[in-house]
């Protein structure tokens, strides 16, 4: 099971367990099984409405399955990433803080989403 802590300053952090492995569970689906107001418009990784910064709170270091092409694009389209960083995080294996919710797998870990 995976502890995932949502904070935002306009509301109190909540943590919520989420069953990891699960290759539909996306960050955005558990907030909004949760009423976690994560803010969203396609919920397709197209529009980068759904941003959220993803920090581990474990020894992992993972932070969720690889970037999909499309938070790539959008990453670096909104200013968060640039090329020459997502290169370097494929090389060194490194997750990215910035993720799409809409977009993000949750694995077995425990992390901290801010959004």
């Amino acid at each position: 099971m995976a502890n995932i802590t949502f904070s935002n300053p306009a509301y109190k952090d909540k943590t919520v367990y989420a069953t990891a492995g699960s290759h539909t569970e996306t960050i955005l689906k558990i907030a909004k099984q949760n009423q976690i107001p994560i803010s969203f418009s396609c919920g397709d990784g197209e529009c980068a409405t759904c941003l959220i910064k993803v920090t581990s709170l474990s020894d992992k270091t993972r932070m969720g399955g690889p970037l999909t092409e499309k938070e790539k694009t959008v990453l670096v389209e909104s200013g968060k990433l640039t090329k020459a960083d997502i290169e370097k995080m494929a090389v060194d294996d490194l997750p990215s803080p910035w993720r799409l919710a809409c977009q993000m797998i949750v694995r077995d870990e425990d992390i901290l989403v801010e959004y």
